[in-house]
């Protein structure tokens, strides 16, 4: 098979599993079997160690220059210990297609940031954008729906909002590192840093999980959730970039929203309301407009890797 179609079979695989990921999170705490930050801890530490196996039989002399150890703390500070517990956390109180949708806020963020933080150029377009993004976020969020037990859908939603506010933040953070080192590596140790990091915060909750309750069909949404959910998306996500480019990986987050919604509605019963579809549409025409036009290959709006 051609090497370019493996990509973009690769790329779709990713979002498709990110997808799931708001399903199963929402089913296993919906269900009480496990608390948000127990389940993180899982799907981080499986995927530590699998990057780690990986090292061992492909080892590397790559190392970092000291004065990049701290900037590194913060690419895992952002895209583990914030991005990640906001996200999961967030994803327990609200509903997965509320979720997937304000995740997709991620480069309509990173846009704004780049504006300000490298002096990129915000043209008239890119404005539009970001407000038709930003108001369908308000849209989303100030909408009124029923909760059931445990959750708090406006809570849920603001912390995914700043889930992806700290994930953009890592994008500007973690760019050097992936323009000077391989993909793998540079998430090899934003994982390891990370993982220590949240350790303190799940331990708690991990030692709560029912696991004399769960049955086959549990443990088959836990492998899904820890191996293609979390590892192999972003093995094939890296994979993706580098045969195709970031701006095609960028592509199919568009994608993602889609299979979540479909997923959620077939698995969990959520409803599509007329206000998500209105806030899909602004969010999604905010996005391609905010992120158009953008000649740098590895562009800063490239891609959410964190779900």
């Amino acid at each position: 098979m051609n090497q370019k179609i493996k990509a973009h079979l690769g790329l779709i695989g990713t979002n498709l599993f990110f997808a799931i990921n708001y399903s199963i999170v929402k089913y296993f705490t919906g269900h009480q079997y496990a608390g948000p930050f127990g389940l993180n801890i899982i799907r981080i530490g499986v995927s530590l160690v699998l990057f780690w196996v990986l090292f061992v039989f492909n080892p590397d002399k790559t190392k970092f220059q000291k004065k990049e150890i701290i900037p590194l703390l913060l690419c895992a500070l952002t895209a583990i210990a914030l991005n990640q517990m906001l996200f999961i956390k967030g994803l327990s109180f609200t509903f997965s297609i509320h979720a997937s949708l304000l995740t997709l806020l991620t480069p309509i963020l990173i846009t704004i940031f780049a504006a300000r933080i490298l002096k990129e150029k915000l043209t008239a377009e890119k404005v539009a954008g970001l407000t038709m993004g930003i108001s369908g976020a308000i849209l989303l969020i100030s909408s009124r729906e029923p909760a059931t037990a445990g959750e708090n859908i406006i809570l849920g939603d603001f912390l995914v909002l700043l889930s992806a506010l700290a994930y953009a933040f890592y994008f500007i953070l973690v760019k050097p590192f992936m323009n000077k080192y391989s993909a793998i590596f540079v998430m090899r140790w934003v994982f390891t840093f990370g993982f220590f990091m949240i350790l303190p915060l799940c331990t708690h909750e991990f030692s709560k999980i029912k696991w004399n309750v769960f049955k086959e069909q549990d443990w088959l949404f836990l492998f899904l959730l820890t191996i293609p959910g979390t590892f192999l998306a972003y093995i094939f996500n890296a994979y993706g970039i580098k045969k195709l480019s970031a701006s095609v990986a960028g592509a199919y987050i568009y994608s993602q929203p889609v299979f979540a919604v479909a997923i959620a509605m077939i698995f969990l019963k959520e409803q599509l309301s007329f206000y998500k579809i209105a806030a899909a549409i602004l969010i999604f025409v905010g996005v391609f407009l905010s992120n158009r036009k953008i000649d740098e290959p590895e562009s800063l709006s490239a891609k959410r890797n964190l779900i």
